[in-house]
């Protein structure tokens, strides 16, 4: 685990956080422009002096009560910021040397095993041709790939992430999504990120820190965290769930595949990933509506029994959260959609939580 408990105070903005984040996966810190995302990032890394105290599992980076502070460069973590920062006139091959040999005991595993793994990395991120160029001749999607190699070529225990993608085109942010994928699938290595961005979160992330002014808004799996209605991501236009499901079986002569999740099972666009591979399905709120009884002869393929579990209700529109399958036994997460629909209509259907529905899923996206 990663305990962080923090505080900073400057003249017009306090940061106060005490959080408990998985010593695996990504963890995403996402609010709004000023919410305290970068900051809190920084004091874990100790480029921002915070009071308090920051562990990694048994290593103890900070604690004020016991007058221990580990400088930044002594701390075994990896940092990437939104320009890649790589040394311009040495080559790619150069700069990741340059990050091995900060690779010390601390982040360590012997120098066999670091030259293996930065191989490894060099393949997952796809720069093994790159090797002898400079920084000034890449792309920025191909340099900020080449600065996530550096920073995971120190060997670190933790790697941090601010906003990576923000400075790339849409096709560099494009480019660069799917090996952050790789990544992720691939290194038993806990991730930090920082992002304004909800495709960013919907695609990379399994738990979800919500920062507002400074403060822990609420934090937890993903899943958990996008389906509360009582949140402001619900309130967006992209609110929505993700799903994750398996792949079931593909309908090549009509393009589609089926994937499969506890609680059903939707038709998507075809995808090249194997029956039995692990998938991520988002569906948005603005996407899904309900019906009391099946509709007959629709072009909706997506049709799915729900309950009705929460109904919020604003001037004009109606927020749903449906329950897909049974209710969750011995503390397991159920598996919920949202739904958002005009108040007109919630109230011509007479919508009581608890109602048995079925939920028409318009779209689907393959994240």
């Amino acid at each position: 685990m990663i305990a962080a408990r923090l505080r900073l105070q400057r003249r017009d903005f306090t940061l106060d956080v005490d959080l408990q984040l998985p010593g695996q996966g990504v963890t995403a810190l996402f609010g709004p422009s000023g919410c305290g995302k970068t900051t809190l990032l920084r004091a874990l890394a100790g480029l921002e002096r915070a009071a308090g105290r920051v562990a990694l599992g048994n290593a103890v980076w900070q604690d004020d009560a016991q007058r221990r502070f580990t400088p930044p460069h002594q701390r075994p973590l990896g940092y990437v910021i939104q320009e890649a920062a790589l040394f311009p006139h040495l080559s790619v091959q150069a700069n990741l040397d340059y990050g091995r040999k900060r690779a010390g005991p601390g982040g360590g595993q012997g120098a066999g095993a670091q030259a293996f793994a930065l191989d490894a990395v060099v393949a997952l991120l796809g720069i093994g041709a790159l090797m002898d160029r400079r920084p000034a001749t890449l792309s920025g999607g191909e340099r900020q790939r080449v600065a996530i190699a550096r920073a995971l070529a120190t060997a670190p225990r933790l790697l941090l992430m601010d906003e990576p993608l923000a400075a790339l085109d849409a096709p560099r942010k494009a480019e660069i999504l799917p090996y952050l994928e790789r990544l992720h699938r691939a290194l038993a290595l806990p991730i930090v990120y920082v992002t304004h961005a909800m495709d960013e979160v919907a695609r990379l992330a399994d738990h979800l820190v919500l920062l507002e002014a400074g403060r822990v808004r609420a934090a937890g799996p993903l899943a958990e965290l996008l389906a509360r209605p009582d949140l402001p991501l619900a309130r967006q236009d992209d609110a929505g769930v993700v799903l994750s499901a398996r792949v079931d079986s593909h309908d090549r002569a009509y393009g589609l595949t089926r994937v499969a999740f506890d609680g059903g099972a939707l038709w998507v666009g075809e995808t090249g990933a194997a029956p039995g591979d692990t998938v991520r399905a988002r569906v948005l709120a603005r996407d899904v509506s309900v019906a009391r009884q099946p509709p007959l002869e629709s072009s909706v393929l997506n049709v799915l029994p729900v309950v009705l579990e929460t109904l919020q209700a604003d001037h004009g529109t109606a927020l749903l959260r449906l329950r897909l399958g049974p209710p969750a036994q011995d503390g397991a997460v159920p598996t919920w959609l949202l739904a958002r629909i005009t108040r007109r209509s919630a109230e011509a259907l007479a919508l009581q939580p608890g109602d048995a529905l079925f939920a028409q899923v318009k779209g689907v996206a393959l994240m």
